[in-house]
């Protein structure tokens, strides 16, 4: 089995808690140790339980409390080599024999999963995001790229659970306050997908097996989340894709974790 929360996600930190019959893992640490520790707690577990942390990419906002959760509790931390040297870069003081390292398109057996790990098109050193399955399940997390590859889209095709990125509103963000060279960062190949390019990605990604897409790193400045959720609605019920019956579209948000799903 495998059972999962979106802890926090959106601009302003980002992690996902992921379970097996076997243990447990996090996937970021992009908010305090203090609010990691209150988000656990929110959904009745113990980051002392956990059997290591997955590293996506060195921003701030997915390794702000990487270095205080893995000293404090030990935890070993998996990240690809080139993002270990950014990680390093940044000070986060992780003792040598907790570094792991998890390249792209490597399979790991971690805490019951075997995880695949594949490289996402943003504008961090090496980004990765990661599949994790068990049982004949599979959950897919992916976000923090500003397009879905088809070399992507073949590895995460027929997910039961994804943790899909919805960034942006394309109107808010060209009407909005950003600088214009921020505003074309986001909207490049190496920023963050939109509400409407998520969708259009996850109606070629989503089978039979997909029950629920958890639409996650919303801009704080550039999306609402009816908004994202009516957008991403639209697309797929356009191309038959029933998001009341078959197939369900969830919220996350940055401060709330999502209650524990069983996929």
């Amino acid at each position: 089995m495998i059972k999962m929360s979106v802890l926090a996600s959106g601009s302003t930190g980002n992690a996902t808690y992921v379970e097996s019959d076997k243990g447990s893992l996090l996937v970021d640490v992009g908010l305090s140790g203090k609010k990691m520790a209150e988000l656990f707690s929110q959904i009745d577990r113990k980051i002392e339980d956990l059997d290591g942390i997955l590293v996506t990419h060195e921003h701030i906002d997915h390794i702000k409390g990487l270095g205080v959760l893995a000293r404090k509790y030990k935890l070993p931390v998996y990240a690809n080599e080139n993002t270990w040297k950014a990680i390093e870069r940044a000070d986060k003081n992780i003792p040598q024999d907790q570094k792991m390292i998890f390249n792209p398109y490597e399979t790991k057996s971690i805490a019951g999963f075997d995880i695949e790990s594949f490289n996402v098109s943003h504008d961090a050193i090496d980004p990765q995001f990661y599949i994790f399955h068990n049982d004949y399940k599979k959950l897919t997390l992916i976000t923090d790229t500003g397009y879905v590859s088809d070399r992507m889209k073949g590895m995460i095709h027929g997910s039961d659970c994804f943790v899909f990125e919805s960034n942006h509103d394309v109107d808010m963000l060209r009407m909005g306050r950003y600088p214009w060279k921020t505003k074309q960062r986001i909207l490049s190949d190496m920023g963050h997908v939109s509400n409407e390019d998520a969708a259009y990605a996850m109606r070629e990604v989503i089978t039979g097996s997909t029950k629920r897409i958890y639409l996650s790193h919303l801009s704080r400045d550039n999306n609402l989340k009816d908004l994202a959720r009516m957008s991403v609605e639209q697309v797929l019920n356009t191309h038959d894709i029933d998001t009341r019956n078959d197939v369900m579209l969830h919220d996350t948000d940055k401060e709330i974790a999502t209650k524990i799903y069983e996929l």
